[in-house]
Protein backbone atom coordinates (compact mmCIF):
# COMPACT_ATOMS: atom_id res chain seq x y z
CA UNK A 1 0.00 0.00 0.00
CA UNK A 2 3.29 2.35 0.39
CA UNK A 3 3.51 2.55 -3.37
CA UNK A 4 -0.09 3.57 -4.16
CA UNK A 5 0.69 6.59 -1.90
CA UNK A 6 3.74 7.19 -2.90
CA UNK A 7 2.43 7.22 -6.84
CA UNK A 8 -0.70 9.62 -5.88
CA UNK A 9 2.17 12.36 -4.42
CA UNK A 10 2.97 12.84 -8.16
CA UNK A 11 1.35 15.15 -10.46
CA UNK A 12 0.77 13.87 -13.84
CA UNK A 13 2.99 16.15 -16.75
CA UNK A 14 2.32 13.88 -19.79
CA UNK A 15 0.03 10.44 -20.08
CA UNK A 16 0.29 7.19 -21.01
CA UNK A 17 -1.98 7.83 -23.68
CA UNK A 18 0.24 11.32 -24.76
CA UNK A 19 3.56 9.53 -24.49
CA UNK A 20 2.63 6.26 -26.93
CA UNK A 21 1.23 8.50 -29.83
CA UNK A 22 4.41 10.64 -29.45
CA UNK A 23 6.38 7.70 -29.55
CA UNK A 24 4.89 6.95 -32.70
CA UNK A 25 5.71 10.18 -34.45
CA UNK A 26 9.10 9.51 -33.24
CA UNK A 27 9.46 6.39 -34.70
CA UNK A 28 7.84 8.05 -37.61
CA UNK A 29 10.43 10.75 -38.44
CA UNK A 30 13.43 8.33 -37.45
CA UNK A 31 12.62 5.76 -39.92
CA UNK A 32 12.12 8.78 -42.93
CA UNK A 33 15.42 9.62 -42.16
CA UNK A 34 16.48 5.81 -44.35
CA UNK A 35 19.08 4.83 -42.15
CA UNK A 36 21.93 2.61 -43.33
CA UNK A 37 22.64 -0.46 -41.09
CA UNK A 38 20.95 1.33 -37.92
CA UNK A 39 22.18 1.07 -34.19
CA UNK A 40 19.70 2.21 -31.62
CA UNK A 41 21.68 2.86 -28.92
CA UNK A 42 19.69 3.61 -25.42
CA UNK A 43 21.51 5.35 -22.43
CA UNK A 44 21.01 3.57 -19.32
CA UNK A 45 18.67 3.45 -16.97
CA UNK A 46 16.28 6.17 -17.84
CA UNK A 47 15.73 5.48 -20.93
CA UNK A 48 14.90 1.28 -20.73
CA UNK A 49 11.30 2.67 -21.50
CA UNK A 50 10.85 4.61 -23.58
CA UNK A 51 13.56 2.94 -25.79
CA UNK A 52 11.79 -0.58 -25.85
CA UNK A 53 8.87 1.84 -26.77
CA UNK A 54 10.18 2.98 -29.68
CA UNK A 55 11.78 0.00 -31.10
CA UNK A 56 8.54 -1.42 -31.15
CA UNK A 57 7.19 1.74 -32.99
CA UNK A 58 10.39 1.85 -35.08
CA UNK A 59 9.20 -1.72 -36.36
CA UNK A 60 5.61 -0.58 -36.81
CA UNK A 61 7.79 2.12 -39.15
CA UNK A 62 9.01 -0.62 -41.35
CA UNK A 63 12.71 -0.62 -39.56
CA UNK A 64 14.19 -3.37 -37.86
CA UNK A 65 17.54 -1.83 -36.18
CA UNK A 66 19.77 -3.58 -33.61
CA UNK A 67 19.98 -1.93 -30.40
CA UNK A 68 22.47 -1.69 -27.71
CA UNK A 69 23.18 0.05 -24.54
CA UNK A 70 25.64 2.35 -22.73
CA UNK A 71 25.71 2.58 -18.97
CA UNK A 72 26.62 6.22 -18.38
CA UNK A 73 27.18 7.84 -15.24
CA UNK A 74 27.28 11.58 -14.27
CA UNK A 75 24.63 11.46 -11.44
CA UNK A 76 25.58 11.61 -8.23
CA UNK A 77 23.41 11.48 -4.95
CA UNK A 78 20.30 12.84 -6.71
CA UNK A 79 21.74 15.51 -8.76
CA UNK A 80 23.72 16.30 -12.11
CA UNK A 81 27.46 17.24 -11.87
CA UNK A 82 30.52 15.76 -12.21
CA UNK A 83 32.38 14.15 -15.47
CA UNK A 84 30.50 11.56 -17.31
CA UNK A 85 31.54 8.43 -17.46
CA UNK A 86 31.45 4.66 -19.28
CA UNK A 87 30.21 2.51 -16.74
CA UNK A 88 29.00 -0.42 -19.25
CA UNK A 89 30.15 0.80 -22.66
CA UNK A 90 28.34 -0.75 -26.27
CA UNK A 91 29.46 -4.08 -27.48
CA UNK A 92 28.08 -3.64 -31.47
CA UNK A 93 30.50 -2.47 -34.20
CA UNK A 94 29.89 1.57 -34.74
CA UNK A 95 31.74 2.19 -37.78
CA UNK A 96 29.99 2.77 -40.80
CA UNK A 97 26.58 2.83 -39.41
CA UNK A 98 23.27 4.85 -38.52
CA UNK A 99 23.63 5.73 -34.83
CA UNK A 100 20.25 6.75 -32.85
CA UNK A 101 21.13 7.53 -29.39
CA UNK A 102 18.53 7.11 -27.53
CA UNK A 103 17.72 8.50 -24.19
CA UNK A 104 15.20 9.47 -21.33
CA UNK A 105 15.75 13.49 -20.90
CA UNK A 106 18.43 16.09 -22.19
CA UNK A 107 19.25 18.30 -19.25
CA UNK A 108 23.21 20.24 -18.46
CA UNK A 109 23.73 18.20 -22.00
CA UNK A 110 26.67 16.88 -20.85
CA UNK A 111 25.69 13.11 -21.13
CA UNK A 112 24.47 13.17 -24.52
CA UNK A 113 27.30 15.50 -25.80
CA UNK A 114 29.94 12.67 -24.30
CA UNK A 115 28.10 9.75 -26.42
CA UNK A 116 27.76 11.33 -29.50
CA UNK A 117 31.21 12.04 -29.69
CA UNK A 118 32.11 8.87 -28.28
CA UNK A 119 29.92 7.00 -31.01
CA UNK A 120 31.92 9.88 -33.88
CA UNK A 121 34.94 8.79 -32.75
CA UNK A 122 34.56 5.30 -33.11
CA UNK A 123 33.59 6.22 -37.01
CA UNK A 124 29.83 5.94 -37.01
CA UNK A 125 28.58 6.98 -40.29
CA UNK A 126 26.05 9.32 -38.09
CA UNK A 127 25.35 9.78 -34.93
CA UNK A 128 21.63 11.40 -34.17
CA UNK A 129 20.08 11.35 -31.29
CA UNK A 130 16.25 10.97 -30.15
CA UNK A 131 15.24 12.63 -26.55
CA UNK A 132 11.92 11.62 -24.91
CA UNK A 133 12.32 15.08 -22.71
CA UNK A 134 14.11 18.02 -23.53
CA UNK A 135 14.86 20.28 -20.24
CA UNK A 136 16.78 23.65 -21.91
CA UNK A 137 16.53 25.45 -18.71
CA UNK A 138 19.40 23.66 -17.62
CA UNK A 139 21.64 23.07 -20.45
CA UNK A 140 25.40 23.39 -19.88
CA UNK A 141 26.21 22.45 -22.90
CA UNK A 142 25.70 23.50 -26.70
CA UNK A 143 23.81 20.18 -27.69
CA UNK A 144 20.29 20.09 -29.85
CA UNK A 145 18.59 16.59 -30.09
CA UNK A 146 17.33 15.41 -33.63
CA UNK A 147 14.26 14.18 -32.01
CA UNK A 148 12.72 15.47 -29.43
CA UNK A 149 9.32 13.75 -27.58
CA UNK A 150 8.36 16.88 -25.22
CA UNK A 151 9.87 19.96 -23.61
CA UNK A 152 10.34 19.46 -20.17
CA UNK A 153 9.59 22.34 -17.20
CA UNK A 154 12.65 23.09 -15.34
CA UNK A 155 10.64 20.47 -12.48
CA UNK A 156 12.08 17.12 -11.50
CA UNK A 157 10.49 14.47 -13.37
CA UNK A 158 9.43 10.53 -12.36
CA UNK A 159 7.65 7.36 -14.41
CA UNK A 160 8.13 5.56 -17.19
CA UNK A 161 11.47 4.90 -16.29
CA UNK A 162 12.60 8.04 -14.96
CA UNK A 163 13.50 7.63 -10.68
CA UNK A 164 13.61 9.49 -7.72
CA UNK A 165 16.18 7.56 -5.55
CA UNK A 166 15.34 4.65 -7.30
CA UNK A 167 11.17 4.90 -6.95
CA UNK A 168 8.80 5.58 -9.39
CA UNK A 169 10.49 3.95 -13.15
CA UNK A 170 7.31 1.88 -13.26
CA UNK A 171 4.97 4.52 -13.24
CA UNK A 172 3.28 4.62 -17.16
CA UNK A 173 3.17 8.55 -16.85
CA UNK A 174 5.51 11.25 -16.84
CA UNK A 175 5.05 13.29 -13.76
CA UNK A 176 6.24 15.75 -10.98
CA UNK A 177 6.62 14.99 -7.30
CA UNK A 178 4.16 17.21 -5.98
CA UNK A 179 5.36 20.20 -4.14
CA UNK A 180 8.12 20.62 -7.06
CA UNK A 181 6.03 21.99 -10.03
Amino acid sequence: MADASAAEAVKPLFSAGEIARRIDALAGDVAACELHDPLIVAVLKGSFIFAADLIRALHGHGLSPEIDFIFLGSYGAGTTGGEVKILRDVSSAIEGRDVVIVDDILDSGRTLDFAKGLLESRGARSVRSCILLDKTARREVDVTPDFTGFACPDAFVVGYGMDLGHRYRELPFIGVIEGDA
